[in-house]
């Protein structure tokens, strides 16, 4: 079977300025830029000397001393992508053109006011804003959602996000001491996908956690979104299996009345190497309905980097008009801010007390 993947990439040429040179712009971003023959114009960041270290590495044109310096001088047609903390992103977006493409790095703030706020700030400014959640672009679930949506396993009736990893948190310095860790800047991702492909939930129970042994706000969470009473959608993520390779899981499951999908993030075992993504999809055999038989597709790139090919190719060819939906924008990721909001308001208020029932 021939599955159609890959993003389309824009018909025309809109040169990036990239606003902040964190580990992700190094890791992520540039790569997949390179790879997909994207311009970036120039960068700008905080300490700039981080901006220069990426300048000659990638070979960026030019380096600004702040974002006044980079609006004022970037081209008409500048797309631009801010990496920074959820806090600066109003100061930055006040100082963009109006009118102007920009890609904003996930989560849309760190709660659904901020969020909101965000939204009135893009809305006002005329913005074409979207909210990068590369997961949705990702190689094996822009697979998976060609499958579901021809029809090809039916009716998806069970969706499943199980994650059980070593993350080295370290890695991530600038959110490791945040109070939201856990489901605002991880588990956001598979609420946004999943949303993605159901919409919004009726719904949502949730407990995140934290581990006795670590000063993390939350590292482990059960998510729970209640579409409908033929629906079974679950989160579970473990960040703390320190117990070696053996049983870790990162894994999507998608099961339809005709057949199920699974796919492997291999991303995040053995983080950051990761380990090869595996795409598989079942069918009923031919000559016995009532038996399924694996197949294992071999996809090209996985979610990181080569999905920021996708977040960002949606925004510039919706802003050419060559795209009718921009996928993640401002507006519709509002919808994932409620639910991550839901998920904190449901982990506070706790479960029905036993002596209760």
């Amino acid at each position: 079977m021939n599955i159609p993947y890959k993003p389309l990439l824009p018909e025309t040429e809109q040169p990036i300025v990239i606003i902040g040179a964190s580990g992700i712009v190094k890791d992520a971003h540039l790569p997949a830029y390179e790879m997909a023959g994207f311009k970036v114009f120039g960068i700008t960041n905080r300490t700039i000397s981080k901006a220069y270290d990426l300048q000659k590495e990638f070979k960026i044109d030019h380096v600004f001393e702040s974002v006044a310096d980079a609006v004022k001088n970037a081209p008409s047609n500048a797309v631009y992508d801010i990496t920074v903390l959820p806090d600066q992103y109003i100061e930055i977006l006040e100082q963009l053109p109006d009118g102007a493409a920009v890609l904003i790095q996930k989560p849309m703030g760190n709660d659904l006011a901020q969020a909101r706020e965000i939204v009135a700030v893009c809305e006002r400014k005329n913005l074409v804003a979207a909210i990068n959640f590369q997961l949705r672009f990702s190689s094996f679930v822009s697979a998976a959602r060609y499958l579901i949506n021809e029809g090809i396993i039916g009716e998806l009736y069970d969706l499943e996000f199980k994650v059980t990893v070593n993350t080295p948190w370290e890695l991530f310095p600038l959110i490791k001491e945040h109070p939201r860790l856990e489901i605002l800047f991880h588990s956001v991702h598979y609420i946004d996908c999943i949303r993605s492909f159901l919409g919004n939930p009726k719904g949502v129970y949730a407990k995140t956690a934290k581990h006795p042994l670590k000063k993390l706000s939350s590292s482990r969470s059960t998510i729970i979104l209640d579409y409908d009473e033929n629906k079974h959608v679950v989160i579970n993520t473990n960040h703390d299996h320190h117990f070696g390779p053996k049983h870790e899981e990162s894994y999507i499951k998608w099961e339809g009345t005709k057949g199920a999908i699974k796919a492997k993030m291999g991303l995040l075992m053995n983080y950051p190497d990761g380990l090869p993504d595996v795409f598989e999809y079942a069918l009923a055999k031919k000559d016995n309905e009532n038996e399924y038989e694996w197949t294992e597709v071999k996809l090209e790139g996985s979610w990181f980097p080569e999905a920021f090919i996708g977040a960002m190719s949606n925004l510039m060819r919706y802003k050419e008009g060559s795209d009718s939906i921009l996928s993640a924008s401002v507006q519709d990721v509002l919808g994932t801010m409620k639910v991550v909001e839901a998920c904190y308001e449901s982990s506070k208020n706790g479960a029905i007390s036993f002596d209760e029932v």
